[in-house]
């Protein structure tokens, strides 16, 4: 849910250049008849991450709706990314990474969807709020994954934004950089401060048995 967030902010920003700077990009020249579709899935796109950053917290902190709000979020995602996904090759030839987009959020759906199976559903249980094990793990995990996924932008967008001899992901890759590593330390802190808490805390159990 975590990456499906990053997916959607990361792909909803990147959409500007077909969306408002289209002058700008003379491969996006295609775009002039449809500025006002891809602005509004800017904008869509933005919001949809937005909230499944929502989501991801909710999930975490456990409630009745949480699993709900959760799988609402991603086919309305996944529905936004695939409309872009589909005008894209439709206009354009090209489709990255609107085709990541969609994905992401497909296949963490069906992830999803699979959690409510026979035989699992009973081990999953989203209305109760997670431990602190659960808390410290899942949002630095996805913390780590979202920075990694940030950091890797120019590789796996980078050959569909080329554009003579030189990539316009370079244009954001300071941006990159430093969201993507404050992500990926930011999540390696929380687990470790948490590990180090842990520790902490069974030693201080352990001192009145020592001392007896």
């Amino acid at each position: 849910m975590g990456i499906a967030a990053a997916m959607n902010i990361l792909g909803g920003i990147g959409t500007v250049c077909a969306a408002f700077l289209t002058k700008n990009f003379p491969p996006m020249w295609v775009f002039f008849d449809f500025q006002l579709r891809y602005q509004i899935l800017m904008i869509v796109t933005i919001i949809i991450g937005i909230l499944c950053v929502w989501g991801t917290m909710g999930l975490v902190r456990g409630g009745k709706d949480a699993y709900r709000n959760a799988v609402i979020l991603l086919v309305v995602g996944s529905i936004v990314a695939g409309y872009q996904f589909y005008s894209s090759l439709d206009i354009r030839g090209k489709a990255t990474p609107a085709n990541v987009k969609f994905f992401t959020n497909f296949i963490t759906l069906v992830f999803f969807l699979v959690l409510k199976f026979p035989g699992v559903r009973e081990r999953v249980d989203f209305s109760k709020p997670g431990g602190a094990i659960d808390s410290a793990t899942s949002g630095g995990l996805t913390a780590i994954v979202a920075g990694g996924v940030v950091l890797t932008t120019p590789i796996w967008v980078g050959a569909s934004h080329i554009f003579e001899g030189e990539n316009w992901v370079d244009l954001l890759q300071t941006s990159l950089i430093i969201i993507g590593s404050t992500l990926m330390l930011g999540g390696l802190a929380r687990i470790f401060w948490f590990v180090l808490d842990s520790l902490r805390q069974r030693r201080e159990l352990a001192l009145p048995e020592e001392n007896v």
